[in-house]
């Protein structure tokens, strides 16, 4: 794969995606002009901007969990990870199904087919829904992500008329019926991934130096850092490239991990401690997990390494979020800890809680369960070694 910098005429990624998000109108035009293959937009473009939402909804439902109505559910790792690799393989064909719908419905609407101008519709008309597939880190954020695919509409809306020569009062019906085609395929999509997974169980954002800096501040509080998400980007290539080569990192051993939880906590003493690994595709994640002490001081303390999927990982750092919630007697916090990705949850009522953290950006560390205090959870995590497993994770 070609470096995520340049793009199929010298854009940067980053580049390519303020522009098409900020200055649509002046961008479309640019991007007909482009002497481009679709080889060379999947590659600089659709590839690294469509594993966002998978892998943003795999930290988040590891890490978070998916809840309603006071119930959390935490998929498996192994089904979380399933579900993101067919998520995604899914998204790539759909990119390519979507260009044949709007080649293929261009007459109709006074356009031209062109199969080259149609993917590019398709691909960068998108960017707005798979940018916004980072709210995915947080379930709670996750309908922001509606946000990103209006606008993606509006993108598409303006496009055809620029890339498919279709005239600009026909746009309206023409992105309408592409729409309406879209959903019925994203349905088609849903049914196929869930059984598949169930199976498993600011400023200038370009320097002139080529480098990217800068932060974009998002919806709902929180900014995007462009530097980090083009640092992120970069090493998703590189991890997705030793992957293809079958040369991708294997996951933490589960007898390691297991190694990492104490035998003791707090004073607690260790019940059960168990580990586990899975994988599908090639790419492989482990688990450990130990409870401690038991009814009202019962804590559980977990380690989960993502493996090769952990080093994708990285495009949460790009995401800086202070959120904080109060609700009767609980809160919930999520923000940032000594450069970290940190979440806590705690009821002052009943005592219960939990406190966790990703380290080296593919390990999750967490303790849950019940404790006088939040402050005897962070000491639980804590109590895990925290710079070995950086150091594990950088192996």
């Amino acid at each position: 794969m070609s470096d995520l910098g340049p793009g199929p005429a010298g854009n940067s990624l980053i580049g390519r995606v303020k522009n098409i998000l900020l200055t649509p109108k002046t961008e479309w035009p640019r991007i007909d002009a482009e002497p481009s293959t679709i080889a060379d937009i999947y590659k600089s473009h659709v590839i690294p901007l469509a594993a966002i939402g998978p892998v943003a909804s795999l930290i988040g439902g590891q890490m978070f969990g998916h809840g309603a109505f006071g119930i959390v559910y935490r998929p498996t790792l192994l089904s979380s990870i399933v579900t993101a690799l067919v998520g995604y393989a899914l998204t790539l064909v759909m990119v390519y199904v979507m260009a044949l719908v709007i080649e293929a419905l261009a007459p109709q609407f006074g356009g031209t087919k062109n199969r080259l101008s149609a993917f590019k519709v398709a691909a960068y008309g998108a960017t707005a829904s798979w940018v916004a597939g980072i709210f995915g880190l947080m379930p709670m954020l996750g309908l922001l992500g509606i946000i990103g695919g209006l606008y993606s509409l509006y993108l598409i809306y303006l496009g055809l008329p620029v890339l498919m020569k279709a005239p600009e009062d026909k746009a309206v019906g023409y992105t309408a019926v592409v729409v309406l085609c879209l959903v019925v395929a994203s349905l088609a999509v849903g049914l196929i991934t869930a059984p598949v997974a169930l199976l498993f169980g600011g400023g200038g954002l370009v320097s002139s130096a080529g480098t990217v800096s800068g932060t974009v501040n998002m919806p709902g509080g929180g900014s995007l850092d462009m530097g980090k998400l083009d640092e992120a980007t970069k090493k998703m290539e590189a991890a997705a490239e030793r992957m293809k080569s079958g040369q991708a990192a294997p996951a933490i051993a589960p007898d390691v991990l297991q190694g990492l939880l104490p035998a003791t906590l707090n004073g607690l003493a260790r019940t059960s401690i168990e580990s586990q690994s899975g994988g599908a595709a090639g790419i492989a994640g482990s688990n450990a997990e130990a409870r401690y002490g038991s009814g009202d001081s019962e804590i559980k303390l977990s380690v989960t390494d993502m493996g090769a999927m952990g080093g994708l990982a990285a495009l949460g750092g790009a995401l800086n979020v202070q959120s904080s919630k109060q609700e009767g007697t609980s809160y919930e916090k999520v923000g940032k800890v000594d450069g970290r990705m940190t979440t806590e949850k705690f009821d002052t009522a009943d005592k219960r809680g939990s406190y966790g953290t990703i380290v080296g950006d593919r390990v999750m560390v967490q303790a849950e369960g019940h404790a006088a205090s939040i402050d005897v959870l962070k000491a639980a995590v804590a109590g895990v070694d925290l710079a070995k497993v950086e150091g594990l994770a950088r192996e």
